[in-house]
């Protein structure tokens, strides 16, 4: 039986104190024991290191070539995502298995992977290369298949967009539109996809947000869930925009007609939920939705700071997301988790956010968005087997002896980089900091010389994109999304205001 040892033990970190040297003794997949060591471990090594749950990823997107890599600068989330048609087209097995490369560094045993297609033709294609580089790499991967029937420029009447647009513009826009394809269709692929389940990776349903998905397949997708037992990913309240589209489009607010649909349930994940209220938060937590907090994500993309402290006032469960966007775009779920703790831990000395509550989002609750309820994120006997262990020589090397916490030490300085090794299913997946089933650096190497080849051959029209943004960014400005009529929005998008 194999056997991890540690100068220090973190089972459940916030929730139980810290145990001194320690020995995980692995049973294939799961923990088989936990025993003290008296005496230290035997490997003198292992003593400068501290033991604890891997992290789970709640929401992401599995983009290898990063955002900004193609001109998507960081701005409003709708403005961005005018510019994200512009990725190069690469091979989808690199994609994912240097995004999934990237998380396993940066301290990610499981993650919600919101499949962003390159080719709607190609998406069964995709998906099997999502799976394979789920298996090389090791870590455990939901795959939210896309659902998209609705609003493929704009949340509502895309007149005034047409209207303040010229020739090249409106082309490149009316082909968007063109791509737009039936629901039934998108629904019958998640069925298709599931043949390429294996242990590390499993499917789920993915409608892309309340936005961009017609009522009439909201309820598909809650009765096929509901039937078959698999999740649901879905963002949900990402913006302003977004809030006040639902809003003006729903009297009665989304939420309820939400949960009339069946769609609210304990097989819900919604990722940002910055903008919900406090009746929504009720709403949900009464129905064991969790939600994906992405901090790094939501400053990034000028979306606002997720009511945390609502959360926990409603008793809402809730994870922690990349979203594709950390900071210095590395993946580093050590420090995002840093990020959550610091945005919400309270004020002066009124606490919120505990120790706690924030590993239990990190290590549990995050999880089970993805794995279901499996009993992980602690390190405990007949849990799953899937660990971290951090230099903890190289981060608290100039502490005195009992002069601070672990937790303390580790949410005031871990980062990626004081990842020594990380467990998945009992496999290592990352020695040494590195990866162990791929050679990322030379993945990453083949992935930019791809996307270079693909730049060059088919750029973009940098003048086009720049209108396309103003003008996406003018028609929110105006409220046209927001039940504005449209001959008002018109003449305001025509004045430039």
């Amino acid at each position: 039986m194999p056997t991890v040892e540690a100068g220090r033990l973190l089972a459940r970190p916030g929730g139980e104190p810290t145990r001194g040297p320690s020995a995980i003794d692995l049973a294939g997949t799961h923990i088989g024991a936990v025993r003290g060591l008296p005496d230290g471990p035997a490997d003198p090594t292992a003593g400068r290191l501290v033991a604890l749950p891997a992290f789970t990823d709640a929401h992401d997107h599995g983009r290898g070539t990063r955002t900004i890599a193609f001109g998507a600068a960081d701005d409003a989330l709708e403005v961005w995502i005018a510019r994200l048609g512009q990725e190069p087209k690469v091979d989808p097995y690199l994609r994912a298995a240097v995004a999934f490369a990237r998380m396993a560094e940066g301290g990610i045993c499981a993650a919600n992977h919101c499949h962003n297609t390159q080719d709607p033709d190609a998406l069964i294609a995709e998906a099997e290369a999502v799976s394979r580089a789920a298996r090389d790499v090791g870590i455990r991967v939901a795959f939210a298949v896309p659902i998209f029937d609705r609003n493929p420029l704009v949340y509502g009447d895309p007149g005034p967009l047409f209207d303040r647009l010229a020739g090249p513009e409106r082309e490149a826009l009316a082909a968007r539109v063109a791509r737009l394809r039936p629901a039934a269709g998108q629904l019958a692929l998640v069925e298709a996809v599931a043949a390429f389940e294996h242990p590390l990776f499993t499917v789920q349903y993915g409608p892309v947000g309340p936005q961009w998905v017609t009522e009439e397949t909201l309820a598909a997708i809650a009765d096929a869930s509901t039937r078959t037992g698999r999740r649901v990913h879905m963002h949900l309240f990402e913006t302003r925009y977004q809030k006040e589209w639902a809003d003006a489009a729903h009297a009665g607010g989304l939420l309820p007609r939400l949960d009339a649909l069946g769609l609210l349930s304990p097989r819900l994940t919604v990722a940002h939920g910055v903008w919900l209220d406090r009746a929504d938060c009720d709403l949900l937590a009464a129905r064991g939705v969790i939600v994906s907090v992405n901090p790094s994500s939501n400053l990034r993309l000028k979306s606002g700071i997720a009511p945390v402290g609502r959360f926990l006032e409603a008793g809402l469960a809730f994870g922690l997301g990349l979203d594709g966007m950390a900071f210095d775009d590395d993946a580093d779920a050590l420090r995002e988790v840093r990020l959550l703790w610091q945005l919400n831990r309270g004020i002066g000395v009124d606490a919120a956010l505990s120790e706690e509550r924030l590993f239990r989002a990190a290590c549990v609750d995050g999880r089970r968005t993805v794995t279901g309820e499996d009993g992980g994120g602690v390190i405990a006997p007949g849990a799953p087997a899937d660990l971290m262990l951090l230099d903890w020589g190289a981060m608290a090397g100039d502490v005195l002896d009992g002069a601070a916490d672990t937790v303390d030490v580790l949410l005031a300085r871990m980062t990626a980089r004081h990842l020594d090794r990380m467990i998945v299913a009992g496999r290592t997946v990352v020695e040494g900091g590195c990866c162990t089933g791929v050679d990322r650096p030379a993945l990453e190497a083949a992935l930019v010389d791809q996307a270079r080849a693909a730049w060059a051959a088919a750029r973009p029209d940098d003048d086009v994109a720049e209108r396309i943004a103003a003008a996406v960014a003018d028609y929110y400005r105006c409220g046209c999304h927001a039940g504005v009529p449209a001959t008002a929005a018109r003449r305001a998008l025509g004045e430039g205001r």
